[in-house]
């Protein structure tokens, strides 16, 4: 082989392995927009989060759910971050953070918010939107209650802060678990649950064997697909990062654990909606409207108590940004474009 022949080979070797990066759909996304991956000690726990983009521009912060972690935002975060600075931890429990079994740590959304919002001042961010998504909602408005000078926008997906958001048949038996963790087949006879319980052939459940199937893997997968307009589009690579860390030694009780903190929520949202109504956050709400956990029901009602609020419903299922991401995104840089957004690290 000659000189001129192994130049011209080498390059359509490095060509070919450009393009397979380039389609592989996570990778590709974070690869290229110089994303960090980095970790915080905060109360004595490895707090992992994903960073991109210039700490002087306006920052995001990413606040995940369930039961996922910052890495349903690795699409997200390269669509924004030439014009944002973002910032997404995985809670203690979930992800890459570290995971102390349940009689070590304080599983609960107070202590959660507690965490996130150490880690807020850890990593120096001063001024900040935050997105809310899920277990996202109640760790991030207890954030902005304390703290509400520091918010500067919402960014709503599928986030929970009105009881109309939870008056539905996933919820029943979640509801009666926070009134007695030892009740047995409790809101399981509905159209929704039913079908676990003849999945599991077992006419009679306690609420806490019900529960536990929601961190099965048929269970993660049914999160990411149900709802969405074409099964086909979502990766199973979605479900298949997630399932193993739920799959941990100990993690079910956690997850449990935090089923039972929810319901130290819903006590809150008056003060949650108090907080809107008199600081008027602008707020961006993209909502997929199939989610059957929290469904549009809940997002309506934000309308009641602010009066910037910029409103859109997605033709798609809990895990929006997995088909609409480059929907929200586009939402996220058009609604944030005209807002007075300060520079945000104080570092």
């Amino acid at each position: 082989m000659n000189i001129h022949t192994s130049k011209i080979l080498k390059l359509a070797l490095a060509g070919m392995a450009f393009n397979f990066v380039l389609s592989q759909p996570s990778f590709a996304a974070e690869s290229f927009s110089d994303v960090k991956y980095k970790t915080v000690t905060v109360d004595g726990q490895e707090i992992f989060y994903r960073e991109a983009g210039d700490p002087s521009d306006p920052a995001i912060l990413l606040l995940h759910g369930f039961p996922t972690s910052s890495h349903m935002f690795r699409e997200l975060i390269p669509e924004l971050s030439e014009r944002f600075h973002l910032v997404a931890p995985d809670y203690p429990g979930f992800g890459q953070s570290s995971m102390p079994a349940v009689d070590k740590f304080d599983y609960t959304f107070d202590n959660l918010a507690n965490v996130v919002g150490k880690f807020i001042d850890t990593v120096g961010l001063e001024n900040y939107s935050l997105y809310l998504m899920d277990y996202g909602a109640p760790v991030g408005f207890r954030i902005a209650t304390k703290n509400p000078d520091r918010v500067e926008a919402l960014i709503i997906q599928n986030g929970n802060a009105y009881v109309e958001g939870i008056d539905n048949n996933f919820w029943e038996p979640i509801q009666a678990y926070w009134k007695d963790r030892d009740a047995v087949n409790k809101g399981l006879d509905n159209d929704w649950w039913k079908n676990i319980k003849a999945a599991y052939k077992k006419p009679n459940m306690t609420n806490d064997e019900a529960l536990r199937f929601l961190v099965t893997e048929g269970a993660t997968k049914w999160q990411y697909t149900n709802g969405v307009r074409n099964v086909e589009s979502i990766s199973p690579d979605t479900w298949d990062h997630v399932q193993p860390l739920l799959d941990r030694e100990g993690n079910t009780e956690i997850q449990l654990q935090l089923f039972y903190s929810y319901g130290s929520n819903p006590p809150l949202y008056p003060q949650w909606q108090a907080y809107m109504r008199e600081h008027q956050p602008p707020t961006l709400i993209v909502w997929g409207d199939k989610d059957e956990i929290f469904p549009a029901a809940g997002a309506y009602p934000y309308k009641r108590d602010l009066k910037n609020v910029d409103f859109h419903l997605l033709n798609t299922g809990h895990f929006a940004l997995e088909e609409d991401v480059d929907v929200i995104a586009a939402h996220i840089k058009r609604f944030l474009s005209d807002k007075k957004l300060a520079s945000n690290s104080s570092k």
